[in-house]
Parts: structure tokens; C-alpha cells; sequence
């Protein structure tokens, strides 16, 4: 039989990996979280409002990178409701430590409450309460996300979930923004993202402050199926599967001739498919509109 063997080093960076995403340490003591290695890291903040912490999940999934390898070798998450094994006074109190000292990326992922801030409370405080404290003190703010970027889902419920920059501008907080939209946003416009930030490297954005790298053509640019469009060859019957695998869907409700974003180039799942490749029509969800202004996703655009 055939024995798996690792070396000490890779034991240690699997172990470590392991305790810097529950929110451990080697040595627990107190109410220590993070070790001391992981302090001397860029930190970063990771707030949730109203959201299905679909985002996380998807950076969560991403095989390369991987979020070990993020925390080992780029960044310290000093924060995060979801991911983290602290919880209660203790993980509150992570947040509050971080916050005063300041100098983080803060990433918020979700909608706030524009309509009443008691829609959306955690511990006790409106999340735009904990935003507003949290942005005073990041070195730049991201956005993750269709709904922290600009309301999303939520902005079309009685909550009237507003994007980070409405909190911004209603604050007077003058904070870099970097917005990456998408329900969820892709794992790697986030990495890509704070990678680019910690080297020191200039992020070129449009006018919804989206990086022009991952956003720069729309899908349209590059679908499979725009051949298909070129050519007038438009899909109107699902059980047809000769239009079903290749016709262009605009018929059918598509918005990727109108929405930003670099899928068919990157696509999803590691490089696996993505929305059109997949004869599901673009719902346009990188873009301000989604969702209210784009519903119903699949009746065809005027």
C-alpha cells in the first residue's frame, strides 16, 4: 500500500490554514484570535448586511487561488461573521479591536437599509451604524457583490437596500471605493482585486467604479454564441435543441449585450462554464439595474 506522505512544513501550512479560517490561533488565550504572524498582515474586515452571504460562498469554493492560500500568504481576516469560529461578545469585540486600530480593507457584502436602519441590525447596532464606523477607518473599501455594490435584490423590498456609495455620500465619508458586482461576485475579481491593491498597482475603474480589467466589455463582446446574433439566428423554442445549444438568447431575456463583465473569458467553477455557454440568459446582474429594473430576467428587452 501506498502511503501519503507530507513534509513538515506542508503540515504546518495545512494546520494553519485550517485555524486562520475558523478564527484561531495555535495557542488560544483569552480572547486572542488571530495569531500574532497574522496581525503583521494587510487585515481585512469583512462586514455582512442584507445579504445570502452567496458572495462569500463563492470565494469560499475558488480551488486557485484558495482562500488558505489567501490567508496564509496575502492577507489576515480579522473579521468575518460567517467564516469565523468566534461569536457573540468575543467575535464583536474582534471587530472592535480591528476598527481602532484601523489601516484595513473593509469588504462589505450586502445591502443596508435605506427605509429604517432597524431592518438590518447586528449585536444590537443598525449595520449602517457598524458601516459608517468601520469605513472611518479603512485604508479602501470594497464592495462585493450586486447588493453592496448597489442595492441589488434587496433595493427591490420594503427594505430599499441601498449600495456602499449611497452610505458614503449620505455620510460625507470620502473613502476609495472599489465596486465588484455580480450575484455572487466571481472569486477571482476579488482576489485579483486585493491582490492589485496590496501590490501597489493602479486599478483603472469606470463610472459604477467597477475595474476596468474584469469590466471593461460586456458579455455580448465575447459570448459563444454571438456568431449566432451576427447572423440572426435568434433561439424562440426551449425544446428545440438545435437553438438551444448555440442560437443567440436575446429573445429570450438575455442582457449581455448591455452587461460588464469578463465570464466567457474567466467563466465560473474554476474555469468550468458560465450563464449564456450554459443556455441560461445573462440576468445583467453586474450592472446598477439588477434586479428590479431588469425583472422580469427572462421576457425579452425592449
Amino acid at each position: 500500500m501506498k502511503l501519503f506522505t507530507i513534509t513538515r512544513r506542508q503540515f504546518i501550512k495545512m494546520v494553519s490554514g485550517g485555524l486562520a479560517a475558523l478564527g484561531l490561533t495555535p495557542k488560544v488565550k483569552g480572547t486572542e484570535l488571530f495569531s500574532s504572524t497574522s496581525l503583521k498582515k494587510p487585515a481585512v474586515v469583512w462586514l455582512e448586511a442584507q445579504d445570502c452571504a452567496g458572495c462569500t460562498e463563492s470565494v469560499l469554493s475558488c480551488l486557485e487561488p484558495d482562500l488558505k492560500t489567501f490567508l496564509l500568504d496575502t492577507a489576515a481576516i480579522r473579521y468575518h461573521e460567517t467564516i469565523m469560529k468566534a461569536e457573540g461578545s468575543i467575535a464583536e469585540s474582534a471587530l472592535d479591536e480591528a476598527v481602532n486600530e484601523g489601516g484595513y480593507i473593509l469588504v462589505v457584502e450586502g445591502s443596508i437599509p435605506a427605509a429604517d436602519a432597524r431592518f438590518c441590525r447586528v449585536s444590537g447596532k443598525s449595520s449602517e451604524e457598524t458601516f459608517v464606523k468601520a469605513a472611518g477607518n479603512a485604508l479602501v473599501i470594497i464592495a462585493i457583490g450586486a447588493c453592496a455594490s448597489y442595492g441589488g435584490i434587496p433595493r427591490a423590498g420594503v427594505t430599499g437596500g441601498q449600495g456602499v456609495s449611497y452610505f458614503l455620500d449620505k455620510h460625507g465619508i470620502n473613502k476609495t471605493l472599489i465596486n465588484l458586482p455580480g450575484c455572487p461576485c466571481h472569486p477571482l475579481w476579488f482576489f485579483d482585486t486585493v491582490t492589485a491593491f496590496l501590490n501597489g498597482e493602479i486599478i483603472r475603474i469606470d463610472a459604477y467604479k467597477r475595474p476596468l480589467k474584469h469590466f471593461g466589455q460586456t458579455i455580448h463582446d465575447n459570448c459563444p454564441r454571438r456568431p449566432r446574433y451576427n447572423a440572426n439566428k435568434f433561439l424562440s423554442d426551449w425544446n428545440n435543441p438545435g437553438e438551444r445549444e448555440s442560437f443567440c438568447l436575446a429573445l429570450k431575456g438575455c442582457k449581455g449585450y448591455t452587461t460588464h463583465g469578463d465570464c466567457p473569458l474567466i467563466k465560473w467553477n474554476d474555469g468550468v462554464n458560465y450563464c449564456t455557454a450554459n443556455g441560461a440568459p445573462c440576468s445583467g446582474c453586474t450592472e446598477p439595474p439588477f434586479y428590479d429594473e431588469l425583472s422580469p430576467l427572462y421576457a425579452r428587452e425592449e
